[in-house]
């Protein structure tokens, strides 16, 4: 035969370290007063832990001429506590003690300096019961009190009274907001000797209907007198059972962290997903000039292939024209200057971090600095940028509670004025590799270089000839190619064969150019991306993984 085991929850040491964990990644996002409560809720269950666990601490509270002392001194079974017509009669908290050996260090901690021993020996070992001053009462420092013990003990023992059990300040202040707390409360209806019998019943049932309404449904309710004692040996019998179980300490900080990461909030999914980069890439691209960029790297491809591979009687014209990678400064060390305008949220200068005020060039470890000389951003530009930023924090925000819903808004913005240079700076490193030379240029080059010497040996040759017969010397044998003679050949030959390899290899160029400018487009299309990532989607998935991490930890905390 199988045992089955009953699968326990979380302990209460996980769901501890789950409360502070969720209180940290809450911090500056939820309102301090709730973090902060969070935090003294956890400090408050780690301190009680280490005091005794034999014992119980209960707490008579009520309002004032419910019966709370006379209750308390029947329970102890001698008068402790001061009964009179004049309220408040109870100005400070006092606690009976039932085998109270090793009690000490509690009731320090909970500052209660007056301590008897009870003369009861009704089977309550263990308990340590308090009477409070009234949560009613006109004196500040009474209410205080209450506030500060009820937050404190283990079992709290709510004493009404036919006239005011009703009352809206004990439901409205203390019972509702304590509904979760149901498992370590008891309502005594005191006095129940003023009333005919068929009138306790009916004041049982409205309390009981009250008490549903508040939250606390199955919250025991007792009927009891202390002047007539009648109802005494129930209370008494509900008390040694809680004492006994030693369990009313852990329910109730069960029951404090449960309630305190109610109100850090409640535990949601995080939105699945993440918002698409696509409009924010081409936002900046657009802004950072990247059409324009490529624009340049085709026709500067154009322009160095002509001068590299040009014949070299025209070529040195093409010198005379600018580099128009050159004109933007990227890829070459350009004079000091840099754009005038910035993109979105840009801090006052667009120099990457390390430039000397130069234009784009390679710095340490062959790093591209300075800026580049990209026509600014227009207002138009600026906008998309702004805009497409927006639409990221919203995205990502939707479904969000408010304040985590502020937070990752805020992060879309919070590196944006670091885009500017770091757009700037990719653009230039990016297009810079597109200045790389293409190795046939070398070889047509050196075959430029070939055929222009052989059309300078044919020149010179004919020159030549054409001295010797000034001079009417005897003319050398002259070979031929047919009936050409090889001087011409040369010449004529040299001279078409350098256009003919020039127009050839513009047309290449001119392919090639194409070629570069779509991957040079591609590749600035992914740095950029990568930018916008770093700057913008980052600090974005990292609020959201904060808040899954948040909402995984409050789970925890009120499992």
């Amino acid at each position: 035969m199988k045992l089955l085991r009953r699968k326990e929850g979380p302990s209460l040491d996980s769901r501890l370290a789950a409360l502070l964990e969720a209180a940290e990644l809450a911090e500056g996002r939820l309102p301090e007063e709730v973090v902060s409560g969070a935090r003294a809720v956890a400090e408050r269950a780690g301190v009680r832990r280490t005091l005794s666990i034999d014992h119980t601490v209960a707490a008579l509270a009520g309002a004032t001429g419910s019966g709370k002392s006379s209750l308390y001194n029947a329970l102890a079974g001698t008068d402790l506590a001061a009964v009179g017509v004049v309220r408040p009669t109870t100005s400070a908290a006092q606690a009976a003690l039932w085998d109270g050996e090793g009690a000490g260090p509690l009731l320090d901690w909970l500052d209660i300096p007056q301590r008897h021993p009870a003369a009861s020996a009704s089977g309550l070992s263990g308990l340590v019961l308090l009477d409070l001053p009234d949560h009613d009462s006109i004196q500040v420092s009474h209410r205080l009190e209450v506030d500060r013990l009820v937050e404190l003990v283990d079992l709290l023992v709510w004493v009404v009274d036919p006239q005011k059990y009703a009352d809206a300040a004990l439901h409205d202040r203390y019972l509702r907001r304590l509904a979760a707390h149901r498992g370590v409360m008891l309502v005594v209806l005191n006095q129940v000797d003023r009333l005919p019998e068929s009138a306790v019943d009916r004041c049982l049932r409205d309390l009981r209907r009250l008490l549903d309404e508040d939250g606390l449904a199955g919250v025991p309710v007792l009927a009891v007198s202390a002047r007539t004692g009648a109802g005494l040996a129930e209370l008494r019998a509900l008390l040694n059972d809680r004492v006994a179980e030693r369990k009313s300490w852990s329910t109730r900080l069960t029951a404090d962290i449960t309630t305190a990461a109610a109100r850090l909030g409640a535990p949601e999914e995080a939105p699945p997903g993440q918002a698409t980069d696509r409009a924010l890439t081409a936002a900046l691209c657009e802004a950072a000039g990247v059409p324009l960029v490529v624009e340049a790297v085709a026709k500067g491809h154009r322009h160095r292939a002509v001068v590299a591979t040009g014949w070299p009687v025209t070529r040195w014209i093409r010198k005379l024209r600018p580099d128009p990678l050159r004109r933007l400064r990227i890829g070459t060390m350009a004079p000091a200057g840099g754009r005038v305008g910035e993109l979105p949220a840009a801090g006052p200068s667009r120099q990457s971090a390390g430039s000397s005020g130069q234009g784009q060039g390679p710095g340490p470890g062959g790093e591209v600095v300075g800026r580049t000389s990209v026509p600014a951003a227009s207002a138009v530009q600026r906008a998309r940028v702004e805009t497409a930023i927006r639409d990221v924090g919203e995205a990502a925000a939707a479904d969000l509670p408010g304040p985590w819903a502020a937070a990752v808004r805020q992060a879309a913005r919070s590196r944006s004025q670091e885009l500017a240079d770091a757009v700037d700076r990719v653009v230039a490193t990016t297009s810079a590799r597109a200045t790389r030379r293409p190795r046939w240029w070398r070889a047509v080059n050196v075959l430029q270089w070939l055929v222009f010497a052989a059309m300078l040996a044919g020149a010179l040759w004919l020159g030549g000839l054409f001295g010797m017969d000034y001079l009417r010397l005897p003319q050398p044998p002259l070979p031929t190619v047919g009936v050409v003679p090889w001087p011409t050949v040369l010449l004529v030959g040299g001279a078409l064969a350098g256009v003919l390899i020039a127009l050839l290899s513009r047309l290449a160029a001119w392919a090639g150019g194409r070629r570069r400018a779509r991957r040079t487009a591609r590749a600035l299309r992914t740095a950029v991306g990568r930018v916008g990532d770093d700057l913008v989607l980052a600090p974005v998935r990292a609020e959201l993984d904060r808040y899954a991490h948040f909402t995984e930890a409050l789970t925890r905390a009120r499992a």
